[in-house]
C-alpha cells in the first residue's frame, strides 16, 4: 500500500514506515501530525485518485525531527564594477515517520 500526498508545495510517495524530509511542519519531535493532502492511493488492486484531494482519507505521521539543511552558498557579482555578494541560505526542514493511512 502507498500514497501520494502534498505538503509544502510538493508531492512524496509514502508507505507506513517510511522517513521522509519535508518543508517545515509546526510541532515538536514526538508529536503526531496528519497530512489531508492525499493524491493517490494503491492498496493491492483497489485504486484510489482524488479530484484534487481523497475526502477522508489522512496520512498520520511522527516528527522525528526539526532542523535545517546544508547551506547553499549564493555569490553575485558584476564584473568591473567592483560589486560582490556572498549569501548563504539554510532551508529549515521536518524529518516524518509516516505510521499509517487512514481512512480506507
Amino acid at each position: 500500500m502507498y500514497a501520494i500526498i502534498q505538503t509544502g508545495g510538493k508531492q512524496y510517495q509514502v508507505t507506513p514506515g517510511d522517513t521522509i524530509q519535508v518543508e517545515s511542519l509546526a510541532g515538536q519531535v514526538g508529536e503526531t501530525v496528519v497530512i489531508p493532502q492525499v493524491l493517490f492511493v494503491a492498496q493491492d488492486e483497489k485504486v484510489l485518485v482524488g479530484r484534487p484531494f481523497l475526502e477522508q482519507i489522512f496520512v498520520e505521521g511522527e516528527i522525528l525531527r526539526q532542523g535545517r539543511q546544508r547551506k547553499v552558498l549564493v555569490f553575485k557579482h558584476k564584473r568591473r564594477k567592483g560589486y560582490r555578494k556572498k549569501v548563504g541560505h539554510r532551508q529549515p526542514f521536518t524529518a516524518l515517520k509516516i505510521k499509517a493511512i487512514q481512512g480506507l
